[in-house]
């Protein structure tokens, strides 16, 4: 008999898409990561493209990095994008990487977790939306979105502790953990149906 495919935590690759040297988005990753990983449903990558290297030119035959990056984006039942906004849109590094797959994408859900200043990263995510609707991803409708204004990370300080204390850890914390979890209900939902249906049918892509 084949393997029930709603027994299975859902496996959920968390995608840190900033490569820059000084970033938040390591210590928001690894906090999201732990949130993640803390619960029962969710089986946890977590894919930092900083410590890929990608090369410099694309060719036809992808190298060791690339074949090892695109099989853990194959074996993801779903995704978890940290994203920074750069210039009202989101890094380079992560058009790149995205860009390495296409079928892995497919008939999988997406979700995002944005930060910057002001608008908390929100341009970047619309800008991913349409990315991720030509490659036949899910996205999810509500992210969340931090503010660095309110929630500036302490440099490498930032997200260090699995439980969250060090980022996030101010009084509006509470309601981000909220969020984040409502957010990983409604990816586990979405990444399971989803997930059934693969097993079912084949994706028309």
């Amino acid at each position: 008999m084949s393997e029930d495919p709603r027994a299975a935590p859902l496996r959920t690759a968390v995608i840190v898409g900033s490569t820059r040297e000084t970033r938040a988005g390591d210590g928001i990753g690894r906090w999201f990561a732990a949130l993640a990983a803390g619960r029962d449903d969710h089986e946890v990558d977590l894919l930092d493209l900083a410590a890929w290297e990608f090369p410099a030119r694309r060719t036809d035959t992808p190298d060791a990095a690339v074949t090892a990056f695109t099989r853990r984006l194959a074996r993801a039942d779903g995704f978890v994008v940290v994203t920074p906004e750069y210039n009202r849109s989101f890094p380079a590094a992560l058009k790149q990487a995205v860009d390495y797959g296409f079928d892995e994408w497919q008939a999988k859900p997406v979700a995002f977790v944005s930060y910057g200043y002001r608008w908390a990263g929100r341009y970047a995510v619309e800008q991913l939306r349409s990315v991720f609707t030509e490659l036949h991803a899910v996205t999810l409708r509500d992210g969340l979105h931090l503010d660095l204004r309110d929630n500036a990370p302490d440099g490498a300080d930032s997200g260090d502790h699995a439980d969250g204390t060090a980022f996030p850890g101010d009084a509006a914390a509470e309601d981000r953990h909220r969020v984040a979890h409502r957010m990983l209900d409604r990816l586990s939902w979405w990444g399971l149906t989803l997930r059934e249906g693969r097993a079912a049918r084949p994706y028309v892509g």
